[in-house]
């Protein structure tokens, strides 16, 4: 039955809850399931992190109310960060704000910035939050395809001249989820004067840019001399520290566009709970050698995965960043998309992924593959998936699939 609450009509019916009542159903049937679909990181935080929350926890006056806009130290770390790791002098009273994670904070900059209308430029695929956020504030999403040999600056141009009215802002995401793909800093200086030119916002998404396996980390858009005029830009300790459960995060760039978001949040939340806060200043400020061990485990982890793919007949490209692998569906499947192989994945396999559909139209080619499992395990996946492309027809799989009621 269709919803009566405006906003609720706007959402689409969840393309992964199919999957996970699969895997649920599954796992109720005693099954084991290899999940590599949702990208909730499974190493634990770093001991100095968890040492620094449980002492600030035992202070009685920890437990009062937060501040929305963070503690001042917090500002005063997440500026440091941008400073040592790209060079860029940030005011922690204006140019910064913690958040709830990433997700939150572009939520709630929606909110602030979007009137019933106004037109966003979304990449697609993209993250659910990038332009469900702007959705669920009443914005119309123009999407920017990008990936499999997509020109993004044509796409880009294309949609601001055929947009009425003009758009507000653009959503961008390198390291990319889904897609893994990364830019390098003449990109984003190519954006801004395009940005610049048009008077559109950008809304940059940086969560990944710890996560990289080559030479060169990932750039802040906020090095581009001018950005911060029309720019701000999102992160979480979530991937880089492996705090997903903790909520923490933070926007830095535009005064503006900082402000905006601060005043959303002076209404509707207090902040996180203070030692989580001190916890993350001490992530920040402590020692990074914990940094450099996530990132060395992912990448561990990307090698094994794609070797072992390629041993069992799938060639899947090897992510240049992030904590997933985009792979293109097998021949013999795309026909069915990737919602499909997802369920067939799952049934036949074993093995948990996201399907491509779920981050937008132009990633039905793919599914997305989460580097949240050991060794051991994703050595597992891929023997199971072997398996499963060695001898299946996909016809039959399909209609055997059906057949069950998935």
């Amino acid at each position: 039955m269709e919803s009566e609450f405006y906003r609720i009509r706007r959402l689409p019916p969840y393309v992964f809850a199919e999957v996970n009542r699969m895997k649920a159903q599954a796992r109720a049937r005693g099954e084991d399931i290899i999940d590599l679909g949702m990208g909730n990181p499974d190493q634990p935080t770093p001991k100095h992190i968890v040492d620094k929350m449980i002492e600030t926890a035992r202070d009685p006056r920890a437990h009062r109310y937060s501040l929305s806009r963070g503690i001042p130290g917090l500002r005063r770390a997440l500026a440091g960060y941008y400073a040592r790791r790209f060079n860029v002098e940030l005011d922690p009273e204006t140019e910064v704000i913690a958040t709830l994670g990433s997700k939150e904070g572009i939520a709630n900059l929606a909110m602030a910035i979007t009137s019933p209308g106004d037109i966003i430029l979304v990449p697609n695929p993209s993250y659910p939050i990038h332009p469900y956020g702007f959705i669920l504030a009443g914005a119309a999403i123009r999407h920017i395809p990008v990936g499999d040999g997509s020109d993004f600056f044509t796409n880009l141009s294309r949609a601001v001249r055929h947009s009425v009215p003009k758009p507000l802002a653009l959503v961008l995401n390198y390291p990319s989820n889904p897609t893994a793909q990364v830019v390098d800093l003449d990109f984003y200086k190519e954006v801004v004067a395009f940005c610049r030119r048009h008077g559109i916002y950008i809304i940059s998404d940086i969560a990944y840019a710890e996560i990289y396996f080559g030479d060169d980390p990932p750039p802040s858009i906020l090095q581009v001399p001018g950005a911060r005029e029309i720019a701000v830009e999102f992160s979480s300790l979530s991937k880089t520290y492996s705090m997903p459960g903790w909520r923490v995060g933070f926007g830095a760039g535009n005064k503006k566009l900082i402000e905006a978001l601060g005043r959303i949040k002076s209404y509707t939340d207090y902040g996180a709970f203070t030692p989580i806060q001190v916890a993350a200043t001490a992530a920040l400020n402590g020692p990074q050698e914990c940094v450099a061990e996530i990132r060395a485990r992912y990448k561990q982890r990307r090698d094994v995965l794609i070797s072992s793919l390629a041993a069992a007949g799938w060639q899947v490209p090897s992510p240049p960043a992030s904590m997933f692998a985009w792979a293109p569906l097998p021949t013999a499947f795309a026909a069915g998309g990737s919602l499909e192989f997802s369920k067939l994945l799952l049934n036949e396999a074993k093995v948990a992924v996201s399907p491509g559909i779920g981050f937008g139209e132009y990633g039905d080619g793919h599914v997305r593959i989460a580097l949240v499992e050991n060794e051991h395990r994703i050595r597992q996946a891929a023997r199971n998936i072997k398996q499963f492309l060695a001898g299946a027809d996909p016809q039959r799989a399909g209609a055997r699939l059906r057949a069950v009621g998935n």
